[in-house]
């Protein structure tokens, strides 16, 4: 049996482009959208209304129109919704670049924290 190989934590405070990962915006239970709309923020928005059953409502909506920005993400890189309330900051977005306790199968490309590792760990 292989031994685990632990993941190094990644701390995205030191990171130089943290507002990347929102470059694509975010997946969102329902239920915590309809939070974070009560908060009334100015220009940010959820899209796409699916069914997904991985997702306690059994609904998910996304954070952004196909392939753009986080709709919640402000001029200055920041994330509105964190600067009012980080309770209601969606999990999702807590939790990047991991994912159910692994990194997110997307954390390759949208943290820079963690391309750089990879990049390292080839030479």
């Amino acid at each position: 049996m292989k031994p685990k190989r632990k993941i190094k934590k990644i701390d995205c405070v030191k990171c130089s482009q943290q507002h990347a990962c929102c470059d694509f915006g975010a997946w969102v239970d329902l239920e915590e959208a309809k939070k974070i709309l009560s908060l009334g923020l100015k220009g940010g928005d959820f899209f796409h209304l699916e069914k997904d059953d991985d997702y306690p409502s059994g609904y998910r909506v996304g954070t952004s129109v196909e392939d753009e920005r986080c709709s919640f993400l402000t001029p200055e890189g920041l994330c509105a919704i964190h600067k009012v309330d980080y309770n209601l900051k969606p999990r999702h977005c807590k939790e990047f670049p991991y994912e159910n306790g692994k990194l997110a199968p997307l954390a390759d490309v949208l943290c820079s924290a963690v391309k750089f590792k990879k990049k390292s760990r080839k030479k």
